[in-house]
């Protein structure tokens, strides 16, 4: 299920953000502006994935959509939930189209700024420049 969330993020650098992209697995210990989205398999089972990022990151994404050169923390946790919403939106697609491992999303919610100290079961990073995004995912029992 990674695959699919990993797959719409990097489409999402390259067609929204539209810059290079790296990605990482090694674990960050920097504040990040951090939000879930629980999914619902067709099989039954459930999934928390987190959406997350660095505030030089979101900030790049307030500036993308809404030219802001500065935005203030409420707009970045805007931004983190509609990140969220769009690359767990397209994953979904990308589940439905390829016919494996197909789910409905709930809502997206902001769980904090800070240091991402959830259980996980994978976990991948994308780092544009310096700044960075996080995609992790937890089944939930």
């Amino acid at each position: 299920m990674l695959k699919t969330i990993i797959e719409a993020s990097e489409n999402f650098c390259i067609h929204q953000i539209r810059k290079p992209h790296v990605l990482h697995d090694n674990v960050q210990t920097q504040k990040i502006l951090i939000a879930y989205i629980d999914i619902n398999a067709q099989s039954g089972e459930k999934h928390r994935v987190y959406v997350g990022s660095d505030s030089n990151f979101m900030q790049r994404i307030s500036k993308l959509f809404l030219e802001e050169d500065e935005s203030d923390e409420a707009t970045l946790i805007d931004m983190t939930l509609e990140t969220a919403n769009l690359i767990v939106g397209s994953a979904k697609v990308i589940a439905e189209e390829s016919g494996i491992n197909t789910y409905t999303i709930d809502t997206p919610h902001f769980e904090k700024h800070d240091v991402f100290d959830f259980a996980y079961d994978e976990i991948q990073y994308i780092k544009i420049d310096n700044d960075l995004l996080f995609v992790a995912i937890k089944e939930l029992h």
